[in-house]
């Protein structure tokens, strides 16, 4: 069956950044494919447009540069969080607030975004809200491992399959998956 909108599709990839020689990012095998509704706006569109009519068993391989994929890092991404927002009992929280760590935390309109922690000082929080692979080139290898009519219930949005939030060829990664 070839891939085309509303088909539930199942594939396995190797991640590197900048080419097939480059540092692996992340691997998806039989274990634990991506799954996806085709078409629906859950994938980076470049990535749907380079695996677009292939069918079950196909092989891929395609490199994405970082305007294609994330963009490049923004500088004002990157913010100072006053320090307070990590207190707990007027005491900072030793096991989220530290560095390197991602924290996920909301806007003033609700929404929820992810920050990793760059430097803590006695006042602030210096966090990157930057996408994780912003400013990288990507490289993908992979198989189809299966296309198949999406269920009406799967159509409908009530259920959906992804590789956990490691899954780095989401759109926006930070709404989580279900």
């Amino acid at each position: 069956m070839k891939i085309e909108p509303n088909k539930m599709i199942s594939l396995i990839y190797e991640l590197r950044e900048s080419d097939l020689n480059g540092r692996v990012i992340e691997i998806l095998n039989e274990t634990r494919p991506l799954m996806f509704i085709y078409g629906t706006g859950r994938l980076l569109p470049v990535f749907e447009s380079n695996i677009k009519s292939l069918n079950t068993g196909d092989s891929f391989s395609f490199s994405l540069n970082s305007e294609m994929a994330y963009g490049d890092k923004r500088e004002e991404m990157i913010v100072n969080v006053p320090i307070s927002v990590f207190e707990t009992d007027g005491k900072v929280n030793e096991e989220i607030c530290r560095v390197g760590n991602e924290v996920p935390l909301m806007d003033k309109e609700g929404n929820p975004l992810n920050g990793v922690i760059n430097e803590i000082t006695g006042t602030y929080v210096k966090m990157d809200f930057n996408h994780p692979m912003a400013g990288l080139d990507l490289h993908f290898t992979g198989k189809i491992i299966e296309v198949r009519d999406a269920t009406d219930q799967e159509v409908g949005g009530t259920t959906h399959s992804c590789s956990g939030c490691g899954g780095n060829v989401h759109a926006d990664c930070s709404a989580g998956c279900s």
